[in-house]
């Protein structure tokens, strides 16, 4: 068994990981499995729902990719930067942002540190609205 810290060897690049990766890097937001297996067939990439959620989940344990939960359980997946943060999610259009916040590192450090806990990791989603979704029409 592995440590938290430990990240897995990279897979193989095949033709569908690589596809997937490319659609990933062109998309803004966070999108289910079913959303970009959609979007490779239409493109012509034939890769199987199989594939795509094997490949999804293999790039969310190298720490390639990140993954948000949506109320209803549905995982939905972006490309994402290698340093830690956190994200600002539009609930209307899925905009999402990538936010450092040194206050909320040393928050979650504190609380853990209160209550006992060691080796704390944590995941923060802020959901709002955009200034674009927002706005009001004719702005």
């Amino acid at each position: 068994m592995s440590s938290p810290d430990t990240v897995p060897p990279a897979r193989r690049q095949t033709r569908q990981r690589t596809a997937v990766l490319e659609l990933l890097d062109e998309l803004d937001g966070f999108r289910s499995a079913q959303d970009l297996h959609s979007l490779l067939r239409e493109r012509g990439d034939s890769v199987g729902l199989a594939t795509v959620y094997r490949t999804l989940q293999s790039l969310v344990d190298e720490g390639r990719l990140d993954v948000l939960r949506s109320p209803d359980g549905e995982a939905a997946y972006r490309s994402c930067s290698p340093s830690h943060h956190h994200h600002l999610v539009c609930r209307s259009c899925g905009r999402t942002v990538e936010v450092s916040d040194p206050p909320v590192e040393r928050w979650a450090a504190r609380i853990a540190a209160e209550h006992g806990f060691a080796d704390v990791q944590h995941e923060l989603e802020v959901f709002g609205t955009c200034g674009s979704c927002a706005a009001p029409p004719g702005r």
